[in-house]
């Protein structure tokens, strides 16, 4: 798909600035992994596009876990300002691209690896292209979910989530039917910083940053 602009790389892109996706932006920041967060995501042609910002909750949260997650995300937003955290809240994605060093996997529009760059995927949006090793859904439904990795090869199994991982992609706050509550959110979203720091940093041992935000277990 033919985009202007210009071509950006990072660490991560992270799709949905909502409570998951400020979470696990901010767990990988406090572990010194660079991140973009875009709003959400729109797969043009499609026939349920993944609007991530836009999705409903399914589940009938009560007052108290209501006030709790938004609690949290305020915290997570004035974190996120305080720290120049990339939050890009009027773009969104319009093409996810998986790629290799010989040129693009299943799924792929002929868009061309960034130089020697081992980055695995490129994040279309109206400005230009965001290069990134890893990839973060956030509040995508699991048949979005399904769509997306049929078209790029992956066969839903048993071993689905290291098939997922084995390709630079993860998810927070993704569920079906019933929304995960804010402590499962935030535990996902160490989970997954913690995962792709340790791919980031060759030692295996990220150290985090002084002051960041502690994600609660």
């Amino acid at each position: 798909m033919p985009v202007c602009g210009g071509i950006e790389r990072t660490s991560a892109v992270v799709i949905g600035t909502g409570l998951s996706g400020l979470a696990v932006a901010s767990e990988l920041q406090r572990r010194g992994v660079e991140a973009i967060v875009v709003d959400g995501l729109d797969l043009l042609g499609a026939g349920n596009p993944a609007n991530t910002s836009s999705l409903q909750r399914c589940d009938a949260a009560d007052a108290a876990t209501l006030r709790e997650r938004n609690e949290i995300l305020r915290h997570l937003r004035n974190y996120a300002a305080s720290h120049n955290l990339d939050v890009r809240n009027n773009v969104r994605a319009l093409q996810l691209d998986h790629l290799d060093a010989d040129g693009p996997l299943a799924g792929g529009h002929g868009l061309p690896v960034p130089g020697n760059a081992a980055q695995h995927w490129a994040v279309s949006t109206p400005g230009g292209i965001l290069y990134a090793d890893h990839l973060v859904l956030t509040r995508c439904a699991h048949s979005q979910l399904r769509r997306m990795l049929a078209e790029l090869g992956v066969a839903a199994g048993q071993n689905l989530m290291a098939a997922m991982h084995a390709i630079g992609m993860y998810l927070v706050g993704v569920g079906e039917l019933i929304t995960p509550t804010p402590k499962e959110v935030l535990r996902q979203a160490k989970l997954v910083g913690q995962a792709i720091s340790a791919k980031v940093n060759s030692d295996g041992m990220p150290a985090l940053l002084p002051g960041g935000l502690a994600l609660p277990a």
